[in-house]
């Protein structure tokens, strides 16, 4: 095994995810014929199978899939010496790759991307949009250095950092403006909207409401709070949306806003990174410029309401 490269374990990374000789070469940068000969050096340097080859795709052997995680924890060491060492010359992160859940990305990214900039000249800030298990699963392969979540995760590996706390308000339609604001009780007879399964958002309102997910009820869901709203418009039922989306999401759709009588149900927005990562001290940093973009753009709320 005196030829395993670090480029060759990136190789096969690359088309493991990818399964598909092209897709992985274009990744890499490199051509199919030039991919293809590395992968079969790799092999020959284990004196082992990694991959089956099909006519269309290729999938992982047995050896493959044992294989496959350890080729990345040692990718993901390697990238975190890279990381050190840059912070150690510079001070600084010069690469912020980000997750944000989809309840948080649309309204606090604008806030967040301009006050990031502060942090210095140069940096590298890559955003990855998805719901919750995809993010904790690309902070623990590496391909995220930290995400912004709804806490907890209970994730051992991961370091958690609550960053503010915002409560939930029912979207309903606009003929019931002044009316009564149902408690949890009274939702669970209504014709609640939410988002498709995968969604923390989802969760936490169906736990407000004391309902199991599990439960068969007429619910309908969508991907988006947007869409969830323009439903509530349309007067097919109500919702609850995060405090912070509430400006964005009601400009078009013709719904009332109501809060809850205390307590208010509601959640908590945190960072969390890997606890292996050598860039803590720069991801408190980071963590304190969330928590001001928050702040400030609740400021903008209340003062426009």
């Amino acid at each position: 095994m005196s030829n395993l490269s670090i480029r060759q374990l990136r190789y096969f990374d690359a088309l493991a995810r990818q399964g598909h000789f092209g897709r992985a070469a274009e990744l890499c940068s490199i051509s199919q014929p030039a991919l293809s000969m590395q992968i079969k050096d790799l092999e020959e340097s284990l004196g082992a199978a990694l991959f089956e080859r099909g006519a269309r795709q290729v999938r992982l052997t047995g050896f493959g899939e044992v294989f496959a995680p350890r080729a990345r924890a040692i990718l993901r060491a390697v990238e975190e010496l890279e990381d050190l060492a840059q912070a150690s010359r510079q001070g600084r992160i010069g690469r912020l790759r980000i997750g944000v859940i989809p309840t948080v990305a649309p309204y606090l990214l604008p806030r967040l991307i301009e006050n990031l900039a502060r942090l210095g000249d140069g940096l590298d800030v890559q955003v990855r949009e998805t719901v919750t298990p995809r993010l904790i699963r690309d902070l623990e392969e590496g391909r995220l250095d930290t995400a912004i979540v709804a806490l907890p995760v209970s994730e051992p590996s991961l370091t958690e950092v609550a960053l503010f706390t915002e409560v939930f308000v029912l979207v309903r339609p606009m003929s019931d403006t002044g009316k009564p604001v149902p408690g949890p009780e009274k939702l669970r007879e209504m014709r609640l909207l939410l988002l498709e399964e995968g969604h923390c958002f989802r969760d936490q309102a169906l736990s407000f409401c004391s309902l199991s997910p599990l439960a068969p009820r007429e619910l309908m869901d969508a991907s988006s709070l947007t869409t969830l709203v323009q439903m509530v418009g349309a007067g097919i039922g109500v919702t609850l949306i995060p405090e912070m989306a509430v400006a964005v999401e009601t400009r078009s759709a013709p719904v009332s806003i109501a809060r809850f009588r205390p307590p208010e149900p509601q959640r908590t927005i945190g960072m969390v990174w890997r606890k292996s990562s050598p860039l803590a001290a720069q991801f408190e940093a980071v963590a304190a410029t969330v928590r001001q973009a928050a702040l400030e753009l609740a400021a903008d709320h209340a003062a426009a309401r």
